[in-house]
């Protein structure tokens, strides 16, 4: 008997977050323990959203896990015709409308009827024309219930909700691309995914999966585990503009892949004892999806560093060498022929590239002081950044060009003059190897977070610690 099929199912519109990561242990554990198969899909419908770096950045921050996937990596971008086929039936079952609602008018209507937000089935009897330009949505039951299996949480290994709480969902944008739900449920059926592993976040999402998979004849249901919120030490839930949820991050500042694998394990879920150091190999034969706990966890970075100083201290002198040296040449072979060029000793080398090893730039002052100075647009030149670079290609020429045009729009036409604020809220000094040579070494969001951070200090001054 074949075993079963799992997937994690990321979106490339940021970095590769620890909820994910845990959902992809968790999924990678189960295949491994059953004789199943781990599979990798991008799930790249977000056009406007998805970036090139970040589905790259997916698949080596699950490799430097050691979550090695069985198939893919699929791409949603790739499977249209698939959705527009499950469209087509869905028409042909009457089981859509179209809709023509913005959500302005929805907002409006829901609070004229003092109703709860969501959508009010308005469009639903008006017999619109399923024309290019209107959202389809799904025709939810007006009776009965929808129930699925459940692994995690529920009662008796079910979950229950009556078909009158699910709002009629989209399952087709306005323009023709599927929404997520109904290429999720595609993908799924088309892939004969028998486990569905994911965040809690998506129990109501699955309710709608249900309905959607039914509708479309697929036959018999995967079985779904929720696994428990991530919340931060302060007990709110992770927020990427709060906490640090990157794993590269983690990567980036020395932590040790199997540390961050142990600390992602026991979040929700205990080995037993008194045990918290687990190993992946420990991890697949003792971890049982039916002993998470249903209640949120929290992600402790100060237990992942305990952590990863016990994985260091476990090392042998000859490993910690080792594994430091290629910790120390991943982060700096990428930008040393840039600091090559310019550097005159040895001693200058890191002062030059250190802006890539730390958490922030450390800026030094005087620096600051002159470069205010001596631009008058400076705070303009990093707002203009900031709206800039989240839509540009994050590659060094296309940055460049960019910085030129924004230069431009607020009065420095001057690209040398232009990048000047920028270099110095981004590596903290006025000279160092090619700047937008290192923005696409650093990163578009750890370039983003730290141009905000300058620009929101420029009144008061630069943070120098």
């Amino acid at each position: 008997m074949p075993g079963p099929r799992v997937r994690i199912a990321p979106s490339p519109t940021g970095y590769f977050h620890v909820g994910t990561a845990r959902a992809a242990l968790v999924n990678w554990v189960f295949a491994r323990q059953h004789g199943g198969t781990f599979i990798l899909r991008i799930e790249d419908t977000d056009t406007a959203r998805n970036r090139a770096e970040h589905t790259a950045g997916i698949q080596r921050a699950m490799q430097w896990l050691g979550l090695d996937w069985d198939e893919g990596p699929y791409f949603q971008s790739e499977r249209g015709d698939l959705y527009a086929d499950a469209i087509a039936k869905l028409i042909a079952e009457g089981a859509v409308y179209a809709c023509d609602c913005t959500a302005a008018h929805i907002d409006e209507r829901n609070r004229a009827a003092k109703r709860a937000p969501g959508y009010d089935g308005y469009c639903r009897d008006r017999g619109l024309e399923l024309t290019p330009g209107r959202l389809l949505r799904f025709r939810t039951p007006d009776d009965g219930e929808t129930t699925f299996e459940e692994l995690v949480k529920g009662n008796n290994g079910r979950l229950i909700t009556p078909n009158s709480s699910i709002e009629d969902f989209g399952v087709r944008k306005s323009n023709g691309d599927p929404l997520f739900l109904l290429a999720n449920v595609v993908d799924d059926a088309e892939m004969a995914i028998s486990h569905v592993i994911r965040g809690d976040d998506h129990v109501s999402n699955t309710y709608k999966y249900v309905l959607l998979w039914d509708a479309l004849g697929y036959g018999p249901r995967p079985v779904f585990a929720h696994l428990p919120l991530l919340l931060n030490e302060h007990g709110k839930k992770l927020s990427k503009r709060r906490d640090k949820v990157a794993v590269e991050d983690y990567r980036d500042e020395g932590y040790l892949p199997e540390a961050v694998i142990n600390a992602l394990a026991v979040l929700g879920w205990s080995p037993g004892g008194d045990r918290e150091i687990i190993s992946k190999e420990e991890l697949v034969a003792e971890f049982r999806l039916e002993d998470v706990k249903s209640s949120p966890a929290i992600f402790d970075v100060r237990k992942m560093q305990a952590f990863n100083a016990e994985y260091l201290r476990a090392l042998s002198p000859d490993e910690f060498v080792d594994r430091a040296s290629q910790w120390l040449r991943a982060r700096w072979e990428p930008i040393a022929p840039l600091v090559q060029e310019r550097a005159r000793t040895l001693s200058e080398v890191f002062a030059m590239a250190d802006f890539l090893f730390r958490d922030a730039p450390v800026i030094d002052e005087n620096d600051w002081a002159r470069a205010v100075a001596k631009q008058p647009a400076f705070s303009a030149v990093l707002d203009a950044a900031i709206e800039a670079y989240p839509s540009v290609e994050w590659e060094a020429e296309a940055i460049k060009e960019a910085t030129l045009e924004l230069g431009a729009s607020v009065g420095v036409p001057q690209l040398g003059k232009a990048q000047a604020p920028i270099r110095l809220a981004v590596t903290g000094r006025s000279v160092g190897p090619p700047l937008f040579e290192s923005l696409e070494l650093l990163g578009r969001e750890r370039t983003l977070a730290r141009l905000v951070v300058a620009r929101a200090e420029f009144d008061e001054g630069p943070s120098t610690s």
